[in-house]
């Protein structure tokens, strides 16, 4: 992957409203559209965006799928590897997209750290609470790697758990749609985009924004979830803002 030419220092946005912020990517967006591996224009503009918020002053972690990769889901769906090494598989996926966002952030001038939740030490360092925290008081953006570490857990519920643990004051869902709707807009043209949106509300009507597990977890600990179209330009760091946009699942 050809390394781009730097771009020059951004100038101060407007004040956050979120002093510490969760971003959560899934492996698709590091891809081309509608296949798989690594897409170069979709990885600088996902770090463009990332430094227009950053450039607000909020302190930024950043949890990223691996479905461009690998999805262990469907490997251990396929028969012959079991869903456990399959999963294992699958975390490795999100290292690879870690590093490549960290190394197109470097490039244009963010200090950037790699944690990862699977130790993985010639790469990234391994995840530390307490660590992570001090990166991102020092201005630096965490990127968060390896989903939990754990099998039989998605990234979306990995997204939720560190925002718990980092204490941060909002998860930012990026999506490529821009919010919640009341059905398939694709399918349905009576659809309507839901504005906010309990944390009840999701789990009872089984939305697929995110994992019900996820849900319960931000629900549990007063975290809102903000559901947003990263594509357009400006959407990150107008979340970190929070201005209004996307929707809002909230207690």
């Amino acid at each position: 992957m050809s390394t781009p030419t730097p771009t020059p220092s951004l100038p101060s946005s407007p004040a956050p409203r979120y002093r510490r912020v969760l971003l959560k990517l899934s492996g698709e967006a590091f891809g081309p559209p509608g296949g798989f591996g690594l897409d170069p224009a979709e990885i600088n503009q996902i770090a463009d965006e990332i430094a227009l918020a950053h450039a607000s002053g909020s302190q930024i972690a950043v949890v990223v799928g691996g479905g461009n990769i690998i999805r262990g889901a469907h490997l251990a769906q396929a028969g012959g590897i079991p869903q456990a090494t399959a999963d294992h598989m699958g975390m490795l996926g999100t290292v690879i997209n870690a590093l490549a966002l960290k190394e197109r952030l470097t490039t244009i001038g963010l200090d950037t750290r790699v944690q990862s939740a699977v130790e993985i030490r010639a790469v990234a360092e391994t995840f530390i609470r307490g660590r992570a925290i001090r990166h991102m008081e020092k201005r630096r953006i965490v990127i968060l790697a390896a989903g939990t570490g754990n099998p039989f857990f998605t990234t979306d519920t990995c997204a939720a758990l560190r925002a718990t643990e980092l204490e941060c004051q909002v998860l930012l869902k990026a999506t490529k749609v821009d919010g919640v709707y009341t059905a398939d807009p694709k399918k349905d043209p009576k659809a309507t985009r839901l504005e906010r949106l309990s944390f009840a509300q999701a789990i009872a009507q089984n939305l697929k924004v995110m994992d019900t597990a996820a849900f319960a977890l931000c629900q549990e600990n007063n975290i809102p979830i903000l559901v947003f179209d990263y594509k357009v330009k400006g959407n990150i760091a107008r979340a970190v803002r929070g201005e209004a946009l996307g929707t809002l699942v909230h207690a």
